[in-house]
């Protein structure tokens, strides 16, 4: 194999279902099903790198997965950037008929640069609550989101209020 590429996309019965209020016990394969572009090197056993993929324990084997053997050209053409996205939908009841849906999306051009940034805008939350005293063990839940910006509490009132 010269080169490959998995997208996972997610099984629009289950998002449907999600988004019109339910919420179901979804197994893995139920959720999302992975396509891979593979290049394969001249000659491969193109039977082989599609049966070791789909049995590979702990990231394909339990989804229903597409091997589609690409041309480098393809490759370079439809498969060469670093986007990534997704969404999570949460549903919850706020009364006996009544059940909130809540939504979050993220489309991203590359995974590589929010990353970074993601990493830049926490440490400088640690920063700013070191300053402030704050020590010990936190996680992501932990961080006020307005300590994420670069930008002080009255500019981000002021910017996005």
């Amino acid at each position: 194999m010269l080169d490959a590429r998995q997208y996972t996309v997610p099984v629009p019965e289950a998002v449907e279902s999600v988004r019109s209020g339910l919420s179901p016990e979804l197994g893995t394969r139920q959720k999302h099903t992975r396509e891979c572009y593979v290049v394969a090197a001249e000659g491969a056993d193109r039977a082989r790198i599609e049966r070791e993929i789909k049995t590979m324990p702990n990231y394909f084997a339990d989804y229903d997965t597409t091997v589609t053997f690409i041309t480098a050209e393809e490759m370079a053409r439809d498969h060469s950037g670093l986007p990534h996205g997704g969404f999570v939908i949460r549903n919850g009841k706020t009364g006996e008929n009544t059940t909130q849906t809540m939504e979050f999306r993220l489309a991203l051009g590359s995974n590589p640069e929010f990353t970074s940034s993601v990493l830049t805008a926490y440490a400088r939350a640690v920063c700013r609550m070191s300053a402030e005293g704050k020590r010990g063990c936190i996680t992501v839940l932990d961080v006020p989101p307005a300590l994420l910006s670069p930008l002080s509490g009255e500019e981000l009132r002021a910017h996005l209020l």
